[in-house]
């Protein structure tokens, strides 16, 4: 049984085809399909029902895929044991939010840059959808991220590493008369967006103008030029209330309603790259 039969078998459940398997491994359609049915051949069973352009696991590729996973992952933790030093040194790839990339992880990078100068660090955004199959497949090897306090996913190991508060913020100089009455919000995937549902909701003010923004950057600039108001995470604006560019307003959210986290996949075996970085941001929760 060869291993790359049973990536290519992962990476079609995966993906959702032959075809996009192949993009993504980088074959040719051809040979996907032929180590398909080379590792068919050999376990004597079909793995997938053709029907036409779609494809499903038959009953022996559901029963036989998390074993197919158990020996790549188990491939994969015999090449860091081999390769494993005293001394963290090689890569490490971190995915983060987009509000955890600007304004929080650059001085965890650069002190843990400090003690382990001979980790080559990667830093990626993550996939909210599919942020376990970032995780399990190895495109991530931990996720820092911004969700609600109780959040609790099955599929992955989180530590919590600080609660958060949100803070309902307008310019403090530039606010127009349509920004009085303006919401600028987040997208729907955003893990504090049913918060400010329930804050609009609460105060009464479900009717008002809504404006939704891709980012948080873009929503916080949008606030400074008095375009609306919007509820973001303190530590994101946190500066420019502190500079009197923004002014914080007084609201019905409640006290931390999110943290930010570190998280990785169930399985993941901890290398001493990944154990040394979770040990740094460990040290970031005691200061």
């Amino acid at each position: 049984m060869e291993l790359r039969h049973l990536i290519t078998f992962r990476t079609i459940v995966e993906a959702g085809g032959f075809k996009r398997a192949a993009d993504e491994l980088g074959y040719a359609q051809s040979s996907v399909t032929t180590h398909i049915k080379e590792l068919e051949k050999e376990l004597g069973t079909p793995l997938f029902d053709r029907l036409g352009k779609n494809i499903t696991l038959t009953q022996a590729g559901r029963r036989f895929l998390p074993y197919a996973e158990d020996i790549i992952n188990l491939y994969s933790k015999s090449k860091e044991v081999i390769n494993h030093r005293d001394e963290p040194s090689g890569q490490l790839s971190i995915g983060a939010s987009e509000s955890i990339m600007i304004y929080w992880i650059p001085d965890i990078m650069i002190h843990f840059m400090t003690l382990y100068p001979r980790v080559e660090l990667t830093l990626k955004p993550i996939d909210y959808h599919n942020l376990s199959t970032q995780l399990k497949k190895g495109d991530i090897d931990v996720a820092i991220l911004v969700e609600t306090s109780a959040w609790k996913p099955k599929e992955l190991t989180t530590l919590k590493l600080k609660d958060e508060k949100l803070s309902l913020v307008q310019s403090a100089h530039n606010l127009t008369s349509t920004g009085k009455k303006t919401m600028l919000y987040t997208e729907q995937s955003c893990s504090w967006r049913p918060i400010f549902d329930h804050h609009l909701m609460a105060e009464g003010k479900t009717s008002v103008s809504k404006v939704e923004l891709p980012s948080i950057e873009a929503i916080k600039k949008c606030v400074l030029c008095g375009l609306g108001t919007s509820l973001l995470p303190h530590f994101s604006v946190k500066d420019a209330i502190e500079r009197g560019e923004l002014r914080e307003i007084e609201s019905n959210v409640p006290d931390n309603p999110i943290a930010i986290y570190a998280a990785y996949h169930k399985n993941k075996w901890l290398s001493a790259n990944l154990n040394a970085f979770l040990n740094v941001l460990k040290e970031q929760m005691n200061t």
